[in-house]
C-alpha cells in the first residue's frame, strides 16, 4: 500500500507541512509514500497531479485536503492508468464526503435533515418549510460555516423566512466558489459536551479521539456506539470518520460523517496511532 499526500506548495517534492507528520509515520511503518499536487487536483490537472506517483504502486490511501466529487473521481482515475488504484473508490468517497450520501442510512440517530440541489429560494423554502419550526442549522452537503454561527449557520426561528434567507445568503458569500450540492437544513439540537471524532475502517471503530476543533476536550462519559456502530458498518464504507456529540439528555448524537481520508487529525491525536490503523 501507497500512502498520498498532497505537496507542498513551495517545495512541491515534499510533503505539505500539515501532513509531513504522518508522511514521516507511514515511512517508519513501512509503508511507500508519494505526493500529489493538491491545486492541480482542483484545477482540472489530475493527470499531472499525480505524476510523483510511481507507476504500478498498488492500492493506495490519500490523506490530504478535501475535495469535491469529480475531482476525487478524476483523481482516481488518473491513478488508475498508473496502475494504482484508490481504496476508496469515487462513489465511495461521494458517499461519505456528502450529506444525502449516508443520511438515510443515519437518520435514526442524526438531527433530521432536509437538503435542496443547488441554491434557488425556492427549493431553500420547500426545505425550510419540510423541516417545521424550531431553530436549525444550516450547511451544504459537505461543510458548515459553524466560526460564523451567527450570521451564517444558526437559523433561530424556521418560520421566519426572511431571517432564514438572509443567513442562507451569508453563507453563499462566505463559501463562494466552494460550495457543494446544496443547501442543508439540520434541526438544532442542543449539546452538552464537546464534539469527538472516532476513525472507522471497514466498518469497525479502531480510533477514538478529539475533535480538531477541540483538540484537548475530551467528555468525561465515554463514548457509547452501540446504536451506532450497525449503522456505520451497513453503508459499506472502506474508510471514515463520524463525529459524535452528548446531545443534553444524554444521548450520544453524529453530529457529521466524513471520509476518512479528507478527515483532519486532531493535534491530540499522534500520526502513529493513525497511520498504524491505516497500515493495518
Amino acid at each position: 500500500m501507497i500512502l498520498l499526500v498532497p505537496g507542498d506548495p513551495l517545495r512541491p517534492r515534499r510533503p505539505d507541512e500539515h501532513f509531513a507528520p504522518e508522511a514521516a509515520a507511514a515511512r517508519v511503518a513501512g509503508l511507500d509514500v508519494a505526493v500529489v499536487d493538491h491545486d492541480a487536483l482542483t484545477r482540472g490537472g489530475a493527470g499531472r497531479a499525480v505524476g510523483a506517483v510511481p507507476a504500478g504502486s498498488g492500492v493506495a490511501v490519500y490523506r490530504g485536503w478535501m475535495l469535491r466529487g469529480p475531482e476525487y473521481a478524476a483523481f482516481a482515475e488518473s491513478l488508475a492508468v498508473r496502475g494504482v488504484r484508490l481504496r476508496t473508490t469515487a462513489e465511495e468517497y461521494r458517499k461519505a464526503h456528502e450529506l444525502p450520501g449516508w443520511y438515510a442510512a443515519l437518520a435514526t440517530v442524526t438531527p433530521l435533515s432536509e437538503w435542496t440541489e443547488g441554491w434557488r429560494r425556492a427549493d431553500f423554502e420547500r426545505a425550510r418549510i419540510g423541516l417545521g419550526s424550531g431553530p436549525a442549522v444550516l450547511r451544504d452537503y459537505s461543510k458548515s460555516m459553524k466560526a460564523y454561527w451567527h450570521e451564517a449557520t444558526f437559523i433561530p426561528d424556521l418560520d421566519d423566512a426572511e431571517a432564514g434567507w438572509r443567513v442562507a445568503q451569508r453563507f453563499l458569500e462566505l463559501r463562494e466558489d466552494e460550495a457543494v450540492g446544496g443547501f442543508v437544513l439540520r434541526r438544532y439540537e442542543r449539546f452538552g459536551s464537546a464534539e469527538v471524532r472516532t476513525w472507522w475502517i471497514d466498518g469497525e471503530c479502531v480510533l477514538v479521539g478529539a475533535h480538531p476543533d477541540t483538540p484537548h476536550e475530551i467528555p468525561g462519559t465515554e463514548v457509547d456506539l452501540v446504536a451506532v456502530a450497525p449503522l456505520v458498518a451497513g453503508l459499506g464504507l472502506p474508510f471514515v470518520t463520524v463525529d459524535l456529540a452528548l446531545r443534553a439528555d444524554g444521548v450520544w448524537r453524529v453530529v457529521e460523517l466524513g471520509d476518512g481520508q479528507v478527515s483532519d487529525r486532531p493535534a491530540s491525536m499522534r500520526p502513529e496511532d493513525l497511520i498504524a490503523r491505516i497500515a493495518d
